[in-house]
């Protein structure tokens, strides 16, 4: 019987699992994708909130401030992406300033430092660009952006090499509670744990359901987005957000961790944990709203939209810790914004909670530090020419966009928990996210990654099955 069952390889579980590997226990994590990443974490704003909205209290608000005061360290640490750019909330009427103010002590109360509220000459001597009809704004220099897909993998990766097992492809089916732990009937067979984790998304009603009296309802929340050329990626600075409503944090138009332009997400509630497809409504109120932060908003350089689901919990917090009436199996449920930010936070939490009920120690050979995949777009001449020698190559352009190479492809595709699809290629090397959307390198692409794999070029997909480039 292994010792803890993590469902779901999202930036939840994969942190939950990191942390856990610090223990002295047996972890496996089973996810019904093909890769890690493949939910709400590869789909939102990619932003490492300040926080001053949540609700002093809650564990919104505890888990946002301490995964926002862990992530530049965890970046250093593992190596992704991440930038403190700061963020800005606008206000567009002057009796609307008392909201600002009210977000500003909010925040305070969450010990979030440095807030304060700039008047309209000092917010545009901040940000040239924004809006004429801005009257003031949140600063809060704390806030930062990072690369979420970066984040998950990283955190996956570095929990595979500390001996944590991942099962892809592997759905949970049923969970029932047995003689110390519980048996999980999966795709892939029977599974059983003294502990179990429910880091499901959008599904972790379902399996909390299937051990709980007390119900859980989780609403899947669409957001859509829109990503920007690079060549107008510093438009802004800062992030910029207008004054949250119920739905959350609104619209906002940000800087990415790679340089371009982000704006979204819309707030829509669902019926289907699966409609995360893109709509002309919901591009059309993207487009609305982000002109009415920035001036001049660049819709004409669009080179790609995207939707992903946020997990609404009818309780409107994150559901963390162990259920009352199932002892051994703990909650990582209704995982919304600011969750992205809040998972190094909820990582620490959970495995303690979890190694705390086995009684496992700590070990002594963790291997805390893991080094992500060379770039060469980014690296100095002197480090491209190291490369180059050492594997050749390193100097075939294959994605020229971003300029990504052969020998950063073929890295991705034998490291721990290595790309397996064209798709999973893109998020780790970020060949095919250019201007052109892997029009020019998608074939070359699936060839190395059928050679690599020692695969018929026809096997090799997009993402999951059915999603195949080629037919013989």
């Amino acid at each position: 019987m292994t010792d803890v069952i993590i469902i779901g390889a999202g930036v939840t579980g994969c942190a939950i699992a990191r942390e856990l590997a610090r223990f002295r226990c047996t972890v496996k994590v089973l996810e019904r994708a093909h890769d890690v990443c493949e939910g709400t974490s590869k789909a939102n704003s990619g932003i490492a909130h300040a926080g001053f909205d949540a609700v002093p209290g809650t564990w919104k608000a505890r888990m946002n401030v301490e995964g926002s005061r862990l992530m530049e360290a965890l970046s250093e640490e593992l190596d992704f992406s991440y930038r403190r750019n700061g963020s800005l909330v606008l206000c567009f009427a002057e009796e609307d300033s008392k909201e600002l103010e009210k977000l500003r002590r909010q925040g305070e109360e969450n010990g979030v430092e440095g807030l304060r509220i700039l008047g309209q000459k000092e917010l545009r001597e901040l940000e040239p660009g924004i809006s004429r009809q801005a009257v003031a704004a949140l600063y809060a220099p704390t806030g930062a952006i990072v690369c979420p897909f970066g984040l998950t993998i990283a955190l996956a990766e570095n929990a595979a090499e500390n001996g944590v097992e991942f099962h892809l492809q592997t759905q949970v089916e049923e969970i029932q509670k047995i003689q110390g732990g519980y048996r999980l009937a999966t795709s892939q067979g029977i599974f059983e744990g003294r502990v179990v984790v429910n880091a499901a998304g959008v599904y972790a009603d379902r399996f909390h359901n299937m051990v709980s009296r007390t119900k859980l309802h989780i609403t899947p929340r669409k957001g859509e987005y829109c990503l920007m050329d690079k060549r107008v990626g510093n438009l802004v600075n800062h992030t910029i957000f207008q004054l949250p409503t119920a739905y959350g944090k609104g619209v906002l138009v940000t800087p990415t961790v790679h340089g371009n332009l982000l704006a979204g997400p819309t707030a829509r509630n669902m019926e289907d944990k699966e409609a995360v497809n893109t709509t002309r409504e919901g591009i059309e109120e993207v487009l609305q709203k982000a002109a009415a932060s920035v001036e001049e908003f660049p819709a004409r350089w669009i080179i790609t939209s995207f939707a992903g689901l946020r997990a609404a919990e009818a309780g409107g917090d994150f559901v963390l810790g162990e259920v009352k009436d199932a002892p051994g199996f703990f909650d990582a449920a209704g995982i919304a914004s600011p969750g992205l930010t809040a998972a190094p936070a909820i990582g620490r939490y959970l495995a303690g909670l979890a190694g705390a009920y086995l009684g496992a120690g700590k070990r002594a050979d963790f291997v805390s530090v893991r080094r992500g995949i060379p770039n060469m777009e980014q690296a100095s001449m002197q480090e491209r020419c190291r490369l180059i020698g050492e594997n050749p190559l390193y100097a075939n352009v294959v994605c020229r966009c971003e300029m990504v190479t052969e020998g950063e492809i073929v890295n991705a595709i034998h490291r721990p928990l290595g790309a397996t699809t064209v798709d999973g290629i893109k998020r780790r090397t970020r060949a095919g996210m250019g201007r052109c959307q892997a029009g020019f390198c998608a074939p070359r692409v699936v060839e190395i990654l059928a050679r690599e794999l020692q695969k018929d070029p026809c096997e090799i997909r997009k993402q999951e099955p059915g999603s195949e480039f080629l037919v013989d």
